[in-house]
């Protein structure tokens, strides 16, 4: 019998024919999604600026292809060099301890100096503000409920520049930056798109949320940082996990992909640094604050199903079984023992000083434990230590002016102000010639209109996912939904908006996501990517003003009293 399959072209690789009741439709002008070749399916290729682009400019192909190749790294440096620039200016100001920084920049100060967090008085902040010389770090040990690793990376900033508030802003601007950079590059990754990347970094640049968080010394950028690196560890382990199938699958006399099932089921894949490091990563993401295990275990799970994923396209007749025998313990020794393991480790200082809190607890009311044969008193006064603050967490239901409940925060229902004075004209740099006083706030709020944009991506990318089976769209819905959903669980306990900073740059990339496909798939005509382009344009440039417009209340820049009520656009924000 003759086959009726078109043949495949030479060079391309093997994929599955069009069904019969599409080539019958051809005829009536139906035009199919072009067949993706399986190796493209494995390893998809970047994608490239249009080669009419380079004519308009007078560019020739060779230095075209030059710049193509650095703006890889070109493009994501620029866009972080602008997010520094805007979060270290004037980093010092307020020159305040403003909201939380009360606890983590006096928590870090101790920390760094002497492994534990000491018990401070209460009305230390204005001796701090005044010369911190001559404050004395406390000996007796301080009740606290979250973990070291923020107050570590804070306290580097005050051993560089002091116990200032330039100090203990510093790392967390760092980080902030770094954390733009990293989300050029994973875009770019995740999208196979420079442009596309280079976007969600931008995004993220001038978010208000994420610009106010990166100047002030608070643990939840620091979590953000760690998760967001992780996300990229992973996708770095996802590429090169596909390489190796890729590259282990057998190719016909034409150079032809094939699918193969024992390939694909049977192949081991080997050392996994990436994955390890994202195991490190979960691991001091829970070390910054607990809810890092929510999206530890999200995360292990997206990468698992990756797994099931590459073997299917690959060929595997039983991807699931494949992924259980070959796969799974391998992952989970990569991650959960590692991070358990970096989890414990930054807990050093208060094991070796033997000062912290509770730290002598096994060797005084849990002295007579029927554990301790078994585990060493550290061990166990840390056990203790973390129940009792498991039990301070799920008890914290006191109010709070801004507390919020989790299902306002995508549309900004009650943003945080970290600070507020309202100083008399001509004084603290209020105008001289305003009828009435100024208002100067640092307001936790993020860019509205790029969140009220994100709304809409969200629904996009779950539409993606769950219609379009777009891996790319799922993964950005599970690191939104590890970052946001388990809050959803505690409804009576006292929370707040700025929580949400962790699942921002998954914003960004959804954002980022709805841009692309506003622009148009490949191949479309001039008239739709001109109207994509225009379009696009138009609600980047209005989200970049949205920031300018409120940038004098993430900065603390006085302002006359009316324009202040102008830019309450809810009444909740007030």
């Amino acid at each position: 019998m003759t086959s009726t399959a078109p043949p495949t072209l030479k060079g391309m690789d093997a994929g599955p024919p069009p069904p019969g009741w599409q080539q019958r439709l051809r005829r009536f002008g139906y035009a199919p999604r072009p067949v993706i070749g399986l190796r493209e399916r494995l390893t998809p290729p970047y994608a490239r600026p249009s080669e009419r682009l380079w004519p308009v400019f007078g560019i020739p192909p060779a230095v075209a292809d030059r710049l193509v190749r650095a703006s890889a790294w070109g493009g994501p440096l620029l866009v972080a060099l602008v997010a520094g620039l805007l979060r270290f200016w004037n980093l010092g100001s307020p020159k305040a301890v403003i909201f939380d920084e009360t606890y983590y920049a006096k928590d870090a100060w101790a920390l760094i100096n002497q492994g534990y967090e000491g018990s401070w008085p209460k009305d230390v902040d204005k001796a701090i503000l005044g010369d911190p010389s001559s404050v004395e770090i406390p000996a007796d040990p301080g009740y606290v409920v979250h973990p070291p690793v923020g107050k570590w990376v804070i306290g580097i900033g005050e051993q560089l520049f002091g116990f200032t508030p330039f100090g203990w802003r510093f790392m967390v601007a760092l980080l902030g930056t770094l954390s733009v950079l990293m989300l050029c590059r994973i875009g770019r990754r995740l999208f196979r798109s420079t442009f596309l990347g280079c976007l969600a970094g931008a995004l993220l640049a001038v978010d208000g949320l994420h610009f106010v968080m990166s100047r002030t010394a608070l643990l939840d950028l620091v979590l953000m940082f760690f998760v967001l690196a992780a996300f990229g560890a992973l996708l770095i382990d996802r590429d090169r996990a596909r390489a190796r199938l890729a590259a282990a699958l057998p190719a016909d006399a034409e150079g032809v992909l094939r699918p193969d099932a024992s390939v694909a089921q049977g192949l081991r894949l080997g050392w996994r640094p990436w994955r390890l490091a994202a195991g490190v990563l979960l691991g001091l993401a829970a070390g910054t604050k607990w809810n890092g295990l929510y999206i530890m275990a999200a995360f292990c799970v997206m990468s698992v199903l990756w797994d099931v994923g590459a073997r299917r396209t690959a060929g595997a007749v039983r991807p699931y079984k494949a992924v259980l025998v070959k796969d799974l313990t391998p992952a989970f020794l990569a991650t959960v023992p590692v991070a358990i393991a970096t989890y414990v480790a930054s807990w050093t200082g208060w094991i070796v000083t033997d000062r912290g809190y509770y730290r002598d607890w096994a060797a005084t009311e849990g002295r007579d434990s029927s554990w301790s044969w078994l585990f060493p008193d550290w061990w166990r006064s840390l056990w203790h230590y973390e129940v009792k603050v498991f039990d301070f967490h799920v008890g914290l239901t006191s109010g709070h002016t801004y507390e919020s409940n989790p299902w306002s925060w995508l549309v900004l229902g009650r943003p945080v102000s970290y600070f507020y004075e309202d100083p008399v004209a001509g004084t603290d740099g209020c105008p001289a010639d305003v009828a009435d006083k100024c208002a100067r706030e640092v307001l936790a709020l993020g860019t509205p209109l790029l969140w009220w944009t994100a709304c809409f991506a969200i629904c996009f990318v779950l539409w993606r996912w769950l219609f379009r089976r777009d891996w790319r769209a799922g993964a950005i819905a599970c690191a939104i939904a590890a970052g946001w959903a388990p809050w959803l669980h505690y409804q009576e306990r006292t929370i707040f908006l700025f929580y949400a900073v962790v699942f921002v740059p998954f914003l960004c990339l959804a954002v980022a996501m709805l841009i692309g496909a506003l622009l148009g798939p490949a191949g479309s005509d001039d008239r739709r990517r001109a109207i994509g382009a225009i379009g696009s344009g138009v609600l980047v440039l209005l989200i970049i003003w949205n920031f300018i417009y409120f940038w004098p209340l993430y900065t603390g820049t006085p302002i006359p009293i009316e324009e202040w009520r102008n830019r309450m656009w809810l009444d909740t924000w007030v």
